[in-house]
């Protein structure tokens, strides 16, 4: 069995990186994996431009005048590959499409367009979520079908991380620091309060763009901020690695916000402050890994963080326990496993 693997980012770029031991694999959605359970993967490549029309043009032209023979798409986003999923809809696509969603389906506020997107979803023969919640809260939708929805565990590249932790066995002693990453819908104003109040290290890394933002925020001197034209996911995930406790302050949202940073702290091990977000697929308050923050709450914040400096055995602990949670249900290779089960059911 083969599988067409389209994702929107450059693939080709990823697998030799990950081959070089400098990209976790997990950002490939256990398409690396699939291999283990017989399934040959095509790779999609593609520069994407991130003007949306040419991409998705691209895309469709390289999806649609593939030669080689392949049973399904496997894709991790819809974007770029939409006029595939309509004429899927329409019958004039054969292979079926799984593809990951990132966001609960929701009803349309303009009546043409709910009618557009109940012919879209049906061109989706299994929709990936990352959460129960995100296909709860979708099936409020009338356009969401439970016979083509699923949930999968998506968690770190394990081999990877364990890589890291071997460089960095005495970083807790070294680099007794809080450190926040990650740049989607991050509520920089509440952390850097907490932090100004507090007086605790703080190492904060941020978009080169947004250097004049944070300049305006006055951050305090305990603040180590750390600019980049783009985040290199290798580089701060060593930083990360050498951390203590790793913070996630964000805004409100209805999806996942946030999950990227925390399954990377699960595999390093490391205690989570997070800003409470109820489409996570985990509660890591109940998995006794970390502590949910109120949005906005600065004193909540405050308290956490006062919290773990003052407990560094049961921050310790939470690392530990966190650890487990990703070996049991959040890496890449119970991710992969998942993903390669729904894909076998297409199988003729």
């Amino acid at each position: 069995m083969t599988v067409y693997f389209y994702h929107t980012q450059d693939t080709e770029r990823i697998v030799r990186e990950w081959k070089e031991g400098v990209f976790s694999s997990h950002f490939l959605y256990g398409a690396l994996q699939l291999r283990d359970y017989g399934i040959d993967v095509i790779w999609h490549h593609q520069k994407h431009t991130y003007k949306r029309l040419r991409d998705m043009l691209v895309a469709t032209w390289k999806v649609l005048t593939c030669r080689k023979r392949y049973d399904v798409l496997y894709a991790t986003h819809t974007f770029g590959i939409e006029p595939i999923i309509l004429l899927r809809a329409l019958g004039l696509y054969r292979h079926p499409i799984v593809v990951w969603h990132h966001q609960p389906i929701v009803k349309a506020k303009n009546p043409f367009r709910e009618v557009l997107a109940c012919l879209f979803y049906r061109g989706m023969d299994n929709m990936i979520f990352f959460s129960e919640k995100l296909m709860q809260d979708s099936l409020l939708s009338k356009k969401a079908d439970p016979s083509r929805m699923s949930m999968v565990h998506w968690g770190a590249d394990l081999d990877y991380y364990n890589t890291l932790l071997s460089l960095h066995k005495d970083r807790k002693e070294r680099f007794p620091l809080f450190i926040s990453t990650g740049k989607e819908l991050r509520d920089y104003e509440t952390l850097l309060c907490a932090f100004k109040e507090t007086g605790l290290p703080l190492t904060l890394f941020a978009e080169k763009k947004r250097q004049a933002y944070f300049d305006a925020l006055s951050p305090s001197n305990n603040v180590e901020l750390h600019y980049g034209n783009r985040l290199i996911p290798h580089e701060i995930a060593m930083m990360v690695a050498q951390s203590r406790c790793v913070c996630i302050c964000c805004q409100w949202s209805n999806y996942t916000v946030g999950l990227t940073t925390v399954v990377e702290a699960l595999a390093l091990g490391l205690p989570i402050l997070c800003t409470r977000n109820p489409q996570m697929p985990m509660d890591i308050e109940t998995e006794g890994c970390g502590f949910w923050i109120e949005v906005g709450d600065v004193e909540g914040w405050k308290e956490k963080l006062l919290y773990i400096t003052d407990h560094p055995d049961e921050a310790r602990a939470m690392g530990k326990r966190g650890r487990a949670l990703a070996e049991r249900y959040y890496n890449v290779k119970q991710c992969g496993k998942e993903v390669a089960e729904i894909i076998k059911g297409y199988e003729i």
